[in-house]
């Protein structure tokens, strides 16, 4: 069985779960130990990041990172799903905006808004799936989430017909729906609205250009040359500061023994989490600075193969 290890970002296509595309790799790597960081709906395209190998283990930390997306919505239309694979709820015949009050409601989402999941999501309530919930007929109460949008760019706007269409870019924190912040924009606009497109760009700082189709994928595997674009694990945690443990701790590192911070280089600070290096620049790990005593405790090791 081949030993892949690392991140490779996927461009995930229209049609397919992100449980499909990790069946599909686990076919053509001939591996089981893949996961994907961060659920795509069938219709949407772009960046899926998937972790092979012992890089499974950083799922968490690549989900906990900032997204991007360039969405469409259509206003004047409203879905039970909030995008236009479902059935329509309410239209109004004609929707006249302009392009500035277009930007001015595009402004006011950004920073940290307030979300009502949408029934067709894959969160959990009374041990259910909210969409197998919404596929019964029901609806349940939801509670608001807190998410946070760091940038939102309109890119196109198309006044055009009775059903205006609007583009943009997000950047924003794990957990926002962009259906819903579609649906949302329209309301602030007065009308009802709907997602028609949806690709992600960016995740956890892997962008579209680093991605490979799945065809690429089998291509690559097949010429042996696969392992050449895979990211190193540590890319997932390159948002921690790096750290350098003394020569003659990093056996005591790997084996996850409690580390002075004196050993440590640069000087750390209590209570945070860095990524730790030997002197040659091979990853150790993650590891947390106790707030009390100042030591350098393990939370997730990896040792050499």
């Amino acid at each position: 069985m081949n030993a892949y290890e690392g991140i490779l970002p996927i461009h995930k296509p229209a049609g397919f779960t992100s449980h499909d595309v990790v069946a599909k790799c686990r076919g053509i790597l001939k591996m089981k130990r893949i996961g994907h960081t961060g659920t795509l709906d069938p219709a949407v395209t772009g960046v899926l990041p998937l972790c092979l190998g012992r890089a499974t283990r950083m799922v968490e930390y690549l989900q906990e990172l900032p997204k991007e997306y360039e969405a469409t919505l259509v206003l004047g239309v409203a879905t039970d799903t909030e995008d236009m694979t479902g059935e329509i709820i309410e239209q109004v015949e004609e929707v006249r905006v302009t392009e500035e009050e277009v930007r001015q409601v595009l402004s006011r989402f950004i920073g940290t808004i307030s979300q009502i999941p949408p029934m067709y999501s894959a969160l959990k309530q009374d041990g259910k799936r909210l969409y197998e919930l919404a596929r019964e007929g029901k609806t349940v109460e939801r509670k608001p989430r807190e998410v946070t949008i760091h940038e939102l760019e309109l890119l196109a706007f198309h006044p055009e017909g009775p059903h205006p269409r609007i583009s943009f870019r997000a950047l924003c924190s794990k957990g926002t729906y962009i259906r819903t912040l579609c649906v949302d924009i329209g309301r602030a606009l007065g009308v009802p609205a709907a997602m028609t497109e949806l690709k992600r760009t960016m995740s956890a700082g892997i962008a579209e250009s680093h991605c490979l189709t799945l065809d690429e994928v089998a291509r690559h595997v097949a010429g042996g040359t696969l392992q050449e674009h895979l990211l190193p694990v540590d890319r997932a945690v390159e948002h921690l500061p790096a750290h350098i443990v003394e020569a003659d701790k990093v056996k005591a590192a790997l084996q996850g023994q409690r580390l002075s911070s004196t050993v440590v280089s640069p000087a750390v600070k209590r209570g945070e989490t860095v990524r730790l290096y030997s002197p040659e620049h091979q990853f150790l790990g993650i590891f947390r600075v106790e707030e009390e005593t100042m030591a350098v405790k393990a939370v997730k090791v990896f040792l050499p193969e």
